[in-house]
């Protein structure tokens, strides 16, 4: 999801401006070591292994698969019904009057049209809840990410899905993930409006 993808490297750079910018106040205030400058301490975490393998993400994934079976046993006999509405018009449609013929046409075509809208909705608020919940995700990961590289003494914290090649950065996604699954196991996800400006999953960015 793109949404979700720029979000995550928005959180990666917070991260590592606010090291960088510890990182700048401590080199003024004492002289650089004997040698020249220090060379850059890079971390990179996989955030994408991180929400799909800890806890919180797989309890988000658990939920919404419950939300989604929901949602199709509630909408398969509105679904059902109007099959039966449909296929017993094509079967009358060429005995009945032309202006009776267009008026059932008519009705017919709403009542899927409102069957379609109900269905994208409720998707709609499904995909709302996981972008809530991603978001919460999110908000608990900055200070694990900025702990986790004043602990390294890290400059820069790079997400793998957005490097080709860095053969002297520390993977530190094991240890983002377990401190994840302390700080947050579980979250509720809520059937909840998109936020303004967000496409619904499935349809064109």
């Amino acid at each position: 999801m793109k949404t979700r993808t720029h979000s995550l490297r928005k959180l990666l750079a917070a991260a590592s401006l606010a090291v960088v910018a510890t990182a700048f106040g401590m080199a003024q205030a004492a002289p650089p070591p004997a040698g020249g400058a220090p060379t850059a301490r890079i971390l990179m975490v996989d955030l994408r292994r991180v929400m799909a393998e800890s806890k919180v993400g797989q309890d988000i994934q658990r939920q919404v698969d419950v939300l989604k079976r929901q949602a199709t046993q509630e909408l398969q006999g509105q679904e059902n019904e109007l099959r039966g509405e449909e296929q017993q018009f094509q079967q009358q449609a060429a005995i009945l009057a032309p202006d009776l013929k267009q008026k059932r046409a008519d009705a017919l075509k709403a009542k899927i049209e409102n069957f379609q809208k109900e269905a994208r909705d409720r998707g709609s608020l499904i995909q709302g809840g996981v972008i809530k919940a991603q978001q919460q995700v999110e908000q608990a990961l900055g200070p694990i990410l900025e702990g986790i590289m004043h602990e390294r003494g890290a400059t820069i914290l790079l997400d793998r899905s957005a490097v080709l090649l860095a053969p002297n950065a520390i993977d530190v996604s094991e240890v983002v993930k377990q401190r994840l699954d302390m700080k947050m196991p579980t979250i509720k996800v809520e059937l909840t409006p998109l936020p303004a400006g967000a496409a619904v999953q499935g349809q064109q960015q």
